[in-house]
C-alpha cells in the first residue's frame, strides 16, 4: 500500500487489509510505504489513528518508510492510492522496471477507472473517514479476489 508520505492513507490501508486477512486466517504479508521521504520514521497521522481505532483497528505502532525500487521485487501486489503515486512508483522503479504487479487500489473496486483515494492530509476528520471507507471497500475486494489463490 503506497501513498505520498505514508502517514494518512497507506497506514490505514495496511491496517485494514491486515485486519481482514487475519479474520479469514490468511497469512499474507502486508506493508505500506510513501513515495516521498518527508515523514520517514513518523507515526501515522493522529486522525488516521483515530478513525482506524473507531473501526477496531490499531495502526498506532506503524512507522513511515519510503518506497524503494527493491519493493517492486519484494511484493506480489503493490497498490498506489492515487495516480500521481503510481507515477512516482514508476519513477522510483526507473527504466525497465516491471510494473505489472502495480495498480491503483480503487481499480479493485472500479476496474480501469484509475480513481484516487482522496488525500485527507489538509482536511478534517470526515475526510479521513471517507478515505477509510473507500480503502475498506477496496481491501474487501482484494481479499475476495485473492483468498482463493492463498
Amino acid at each position: 500500500m503506497v501513498c505520498l508520505g505514508n502517514i494518512c492513507r497507506s497506514p490505514m490501508a495496511e491496517g485494514i487489509l491486515l485486519d481482514k486477512i487475519r479474520r479469514r486466517g490468511l497469512s499474507w504479508m502486508v506493508d505500506s510505504a510513501g513515495t516521498e521521504s518527508y515523514h520517514v520514521g513518523d507515526a501515522p497521522h493522529p486522525l488516521s489513528v483515530k478513525v482506524a481505532a473507531r473501526h477496531g483497528i490499531d495502526i498506532s505502532g506503524q512507522r513511515a518508510r519510503r518506497f524503494t525500487r527493491r519493493d517492486l521485487d519484494r511484493f506480489d501486489r503493490i497498490y498506489a492510492l492515487a495516480p500521481d503515486v503510481y507515477d512516482d512508483i514508476a519513477r522510483i522503479g526507473g527504466r525497465g522496471a516491471d510494473l505489472s504487479r502495480v495498480d491503483l487500489l480503487m481499480n479493485e473496486v472500479e476496474p480501469g477507472r484509475n480513481l484516487a483515494v482522496p488525500d485527507p492530509w489538509y482536511g478534517a476528520e470526515p475526510g479521513y473517514e471517507k478515505a477509510f471507507q473507500l480503502i475498506d471497500t477496496a481491501c474487501e475486494c482484494i481479499v475476495e479476489k485473492y483468498q482463493k489463490e492463498a
